[in-house]
């Protein structure tokens, strides 16, 4: 009998259409709209799916935990969950406007930040030049995967956490590591012809040109802490370079923007000019190392006489310094013509 992961492994009943919806698939009620549960049901399920990650099922899981972090996202984007929603049918108040909380509302109301930590987090902000965001992490009031939530819920983006999602291999391939580190992202996946990418910043306009360009769908950012996009870009793109999968025609658009000029080889530079200074600093170094080799043209012959002759004769004739006698003069005469006679 063929495995059916909806079932065995999820417990979705077999009178529900395959694939099952995103609401079914998280084992949520239809149109929850509650981010928080949307994302403990994710969890649990990611949590279980990965125990057949490495077993016979390997592929079947890799493919169920796709599906999974697609629904969870989509689920937590309250643009796309509206459009989601409304093809499932759902109806909307036309009046109802979704008036979102600020950052600091949230860190408030969620019991993470008194008023007035907040008011001296804005006052922190505001004199060092950062971000709300950056400045409640900075003076540690909160930790990066909170302040990155709170601020997805002002921006009506939705909140990723990169521990729990692998990205498509072939996605990464497409997009260069030294793009991703340059801009803080983290490309996952296309979902609906739209590439989801983990971001920290907004992204500017030339690179949302980029990565359609490179991708062929236009980007959906997502919000996620600097930490856990520069770890996931250390980690994903070292597995896929590890494997082999990141073509290098991923990197051509890059390198031929780095490509630097050759520099041409230098000219060798001619013997100094007669009378320059160049031309008496060299004969000076010239004659240092002339006396240094006359010195040895003396010890030499004498060390050998010394080494090689029988001790019988040593001292005390003319024989005991046969080297000295007839080397050290032939040695002296040459070091003097080579380094000491002018040309």
């Amino acid at each position: 009998m063929p495995l059916d992961v909806y079932k065995d492994w999820l417990g979705i009943p077999e009178n529900i259409p395959r694939p099952p919806d995103h609401y079914a698939l998280l084992r949520l009620v239809r149109f929850e709209d509650d981010v928080q549960k949307v994302r403990g049901h994710y969890k649990k399920l990611n949590e279980h799916v990965r125990k057949y990650a490495t077993g016979t099922y390997q592929v079947e899981s890799q493919e169920l935990l796709n599906d999974l972090a697609k629904a969870m996202l989509c689920l937590t984007d309250p643009e796309r969950k509206h459009d989601y929603d409304e093809g499932l049918g759902r109806e909307f108040d036309e009046n109802d406007e979704l008036v979102r909380p600020t950052i600091a509302q949230t860190l408030v109301r969620s019991g993470g930040l008194s008023r007035d930590q907040m008011d001296e987090a804005k006052d922190f902000a505001e004199r060092r030049g950062l971000s709300l965001r950056d400045a409640v992490v900075q003076m540690k009031l909160v930790d990066a995967e909170t302040a990155a939530e709170a601020l997805a819920i002002e921006l009506g983006l939705p909140y990723v956490d990169l521990e729990q999602l692998i990205p498509d291999d072939s996605i990464l391939a497409k997009i260069p590591r030294n793009v991703a580190r340059r801009n803080t992202i983290l490309p996952l996946f296309v979902d609906d012809d739209v590439l989801l990418v983990a971001c920290v910043d907004e992204p500017t306009h030339d690179l949302e040109d980029e990565l359609r360009l490179r991708v062929g769908v236009p980007m959906r950012r997502l919000i996620a802490s600097p930490l856990s996009v520069n770890q996931g870009i250390a980690r994903f793109y070292s597995e896929i370079e590890a494997a082999g999968e990141a073509g290098p025609e991923a990197d051509t658009a890059d390198a031929e923007k780095t490509k630097k000029p050759k520099k041409k080889p230098k000219k060798p530079k001619g013997p100094p000019k007669p009378g320059s200074p160049e031309a008496k600093e060299a004969q000076q170094k010239r004659r240092q190392i002339g006396t240094i080799l006359l010195c040895w043209s003396v010890i030499l012959p004498v060390v050998l006489d010394q080494a090689l002759l029988p001790d019988s004769v040593k001292f005390f004739d003319v024989f005991g310094f046969c080297y000295t006698l007839f080397l050290s003069p032939v040695l002296f005469f040459l070091v003097f013509k080579s380094y000491f006679r002018r040309k």
